[in-house]
């Protein structure tokens, strides 16, 4: 009889521990909070429009929140980790990824219509890809006439003070940039910034700062996309604002979306990332993000017809970044330029 007790008292806590655990992996409550960069949410950007087609599909009410550019994003949600206060983080990319699995602040998740996807973060099931593109010189063609060709051609005194860059201790092109100069010039890449620096105007702390200066006339090229100037084409009927494919290749950004540990809301954070691989999704993101959609089902918009892929895409491996990370960042610093 005490051996059949002891059965029973045993599988009711195996079925406990296994109801507890598949619980805790579907808790939800009727909201949503989402951290994300500023141009994501920003009137122009796609969350304004992909957040209430979200809404009115699961009847959950979002709450989405900007902190800049997306290094600034994760900085909050690791200040946050031993008490998360969002569900969803947004922005985290391919050379960020290293520095959150390092933290241990994403619940790994495989979404829904992954089949569909082009891009992956190769094998990393902590983000999910839902916008990729490739970053490169932006520049006003009314300004330069020989537009550079190769990140040493930016070196060349003629173009003096020509240049809006980003912090990478704050900004995902900023580092996307360093990262960029580390897989060209190896251990060279501080004396490579040393010649660079008579060309730089300004080094800002995030992307949409940075960008909008350039826009604003006070520099002739800017660190950001090869289709920035879909944007101009769309929206402004202008070309006068043109990029190019280095002779050596582009550095690839591919962004991602996460699941924040520990945030008790799995059901609906799931949920919205796979919302945001659907067709109905993705078609939003190239005319406000200007970013190439990671669903290859999407037709992209006609003014994306400038929009260059560089033959050769240039991407530095997860584990050589997770393992140099803080040391080229803390170099560059002690280098700094600003």
């Amino acid at each position: 009889m005490f051996r059949k007790i002891l059965l029973i008292v045993s599988l009711l806590i195996m079925s406990t521990t296994v109801w507890s655990k598949a619980a805790k992996e579907e808790q939800t409550t009727e909201a949503l909070t989402i951290y994300a960069y500023d141009s994501f949410t920003s009137d122009w950007g796609p969350g304004p429009q992909i957040i209430p087609l979200f809404e009115e599909k699961y009847g959950v009410k979002v709450n989405m929140v900007a902190f800049g550019d997306a290094g600034s994003v994760l900085t909050k949600i690791i200040d946050e980790k031993n008490n998360p206060v969002a569900d969803v983080v947004i922005g985290i990319d391919n050379n960020l990824l290293a520095k959150a699995i390092k933290e241990d602040v994403l619940e790994p998740y495989t979404p829904k219509g992954l089949e569909k996807i082009e891009k992956s973060f190769k094998g990393k099931n902590r983000l999910v890809p839902f916008d990729y593109g490739y970053f490169s010189v932006v520049y006003n063609s009314e300004m330069i006439d020989t537009p550079p060709k190769s990140l040493e051609d930016l070196t060349d005194k003629k173009y003096a003070k020509s240049l809006i860059l980003m912090d990478p201790r704050t900004s995902s092109p900023g580092l996307g940039f360093l990262l960029w100069t580390i897989a060209e010039y190896g251990d060279e890449y501080l004396n490579y910034w040393n010649r660079l620096k008579p060309s730089i105007l300004t080094i800002t702390d995030g992307w949409s700062s940075g960008y909008g200066l350039f826009t604003q006339g006070e520099a002739s090229m800017v660190l950001s996309y090869t289709t920035s100037p879909s944007y101009h084409v769309e929206y402004e009927d202008t070309t006068k604002y043109k990029t190019v494919v280095f002779d050596n290749g582009n550095y690839i950004q591919l962004e991602g979306m996460g699941i924040i540990k520990d945030s008790g809301n799995n059901l609906n954070a799931k949920h919205f990332i796979d919302f945001m691989l659907t067709i109905e999704a993705q078609n939003i993101l190239p005319l406000t993000n200007y970013m190439f959609p990671v669903n290859g089902d999407v037709v992209l918009p006609k003014s994306f017809d400038g929009a260059l892929k560089p033959e050769k895409s240039i991407e530095l491996d997860y584990d050589v970044i997770a393992e140099n990370y803080d040391k080229w960042l803390d170099n560059w610093a002690e280098n700094s330029v600003k």
